[in-house]
């Protein structure tokens, strides 16, 4: 599947920047392999237009904010969140001819980062409770491009095989490569749900992390895929203690992902700083990153193309529920 060749996937909501980057004026981002310009309108709210002046395709993202609008750095045109150009510095006399105009998208903020839809919306962002609840601390982890397929990243997020292997100088358990049966698995609209518990190795650091001493424990798992590349894995370990990641893998285009990763923990600084946290999830995607991006970034959504075993299934369901998905609105176009 070749994402910018799908049309379905711009009616999904995706994040493309942490929001205090736009502090320092507009800012490029390619979506979907549609270049962009976002940058804080007069309200401080995002807003995202295509990176093209209507005049003479000067790119928008190296202009500047004036009084909220998105200023062209060629001749000066202005635009509004909307799109529509508001002030054309050599036009004296007249009314700013209609046409002139850009492409502007669906664009808000949250969980602060900016997020944007290129169509009409299938759904909504995801709602995270824990981000409201004044228990939980979020800690932004990672925003970085990886040269991998989104689906990849996401059938990965839910593979209970490979952390044995791939994981294995971090949390995994090599001696033990047969993994658990999901106790929970569940199919929503756009996506699926499953839980599991997970026996695990506890490294010296991750003993101090999770407050524990022991070098095996167990953790609750109860992963979330929101159609087509975001999920949320939230961990509850036996001392209570939830560390729930968000992952999405943004398509930049058909070779590459945006990876925006944070997580929400139910501690504090006193007892587990941010950076010792950032520093083991960093060890384990970095894991997953070699490997990912050493595979093919066309998945063939037919399941008869890649071999399978049991512990696949969650993949399988994406691949089907994504098939299915464009077979109906391909459908919907010819009729």
């Amino acid at each position: 599947m070749l994402v910018t060749q799908q049309p379905i996937l711009k009616c999904f909501w995706y994040p493309v920047m942490p929001i205090a980057q736009l502090v320092a004026g507009p800012q490029p981002f390619q979506l979907l392999g549609e270049n962009l310009a976002v940058w804080l309108d007069h309200a401080g709210n995002p807003a995202a237009v295509r990176d093209r002046c209507c005049h003479r395709s000067a790119k928008l993202s190296k202009g500047a904010v004036v009084d909220g609008a998105i200023r062209c750095p060629y001749h000066g045109w202005s635009f509004s969140a909307e799109g529509i150009c508001i002030n054309v510095p050599q036009l004296t006399n007249g009314a700013i001819p209609k046409a002139y105009r850009v492409n502007a998208y669906r664009c808000q903020e949250r969980y602060g980062y900016v997020w944007v839809c290129l169509g009409e919306p299938l759904t909504d962002i995801p709602d995270l409770p824990e981000a409201a609840d004044p228990q939980f601390r979020q800690i932004p982890e990672f925003y970085e491009t990886w040269h991998c397929a989104g689906l990849r990243l996401m059938e990965n997020s839910f593979d209970n095989a490979h952390p044995h292997f791939v994981h294995a100088k971090t949390f995994g358990v090599e001696q033990e490569p047969v993994p658990p049966q999901p106790d929970d698995f569940e199919e929503t609209k756009f996506g699926l749900r499953m839980r599991y518990v997970l026996p695990v190795f506890n490294s010296e650091v991750q003993k101090q992390n999770l407050q524990m001493e022991t070098g095996r424990t167990v953790r609750i798992s109860e992963g979330t895929w929101f159609m087509p590349f975001i999920r949320t894995l939230k961990i509850t370990y036996p001392n209570g203690l939830v560390h729930l990641i968000f992952t999405a893998a943004t398509p930049i285009d058909d070779r590459s992902s945006q990876i925006v990763q944070f997580c929400l923990r139910n501690d504090t600084e006193e007892v587990v700083t941010a950076e010792s946290i950032v520093a083991f999830d960093r060890a384990v995607t970095l894991e997953d990153r070699v490997i990912l991006e050493g595979t093919d970034y066309d998945v063939p959504l037919s399941i008869s193309v890649e071999q399978h075993m049991a512990t696949d299934k969650p993949g399988i369901v994406m691949r089907r529920k994504l098939a299915a998905l464009l077979k109906e609105r391909q459908e919907l176009g010819k009729g």
